[in-house]
């Protein structure tokens, strides 16, 4: 489990090129990291506060809604630092990769460990 969002991360750290001088590097492709911590928080609140799993509610659609904002956000934020050419495509391209591989990780750590309290080796 700790494989993917590794590999995640590299993909977002190798995407500024290196430039002859460490103080031209650009760094700005990293605050997709901001919404790599942010994601899970709103789900977190909503199960925390959400007594009842079998049905829909509004703490917790609201959170779903909170959290599908910030993950699109996060793959628009290199579109628009790639259309704006403060980086590269390329690097808009590695760090849409690391985007997608970090979200499934925490898509799957959701699946899961969010059942509750009765943990069943069908799920493997």
């Amino acid at each position: 489990m700790s494989l993917f969002p590794s590999t995640g991360i590299l993909w977002c750290l190798i995407c500024p090129p290196p430039p002859p001088s460490i103080s031209h590097r650009v760094y700005w492709p990293l605050f997709v990291l901001i919404f790599y911590v942010l994601s899970p928080i709103p789900t977190f609140i909503s199960r925390r506060l959400s007594d009842d799993d079998s049905s829909s509610n509004a703490c917790r659609e609201l959170a779903y809604f909170l959290t599908t904002g910030i993950v699109v956000s996060s793959f628009g934020l290199p579109v628009v630092l790639a259309r704006n050419s403060t980086i590269q495509w390329g690097a808009c391209g590695l760090v849409m990769t690391g985007n997608a591989v970090i979200f499934l990780t925490i898509l799957g750590f959701f699946v899961i460990f969010g059942g509750g309290d009765e943990f069943s080796w069908e799920q493997w």
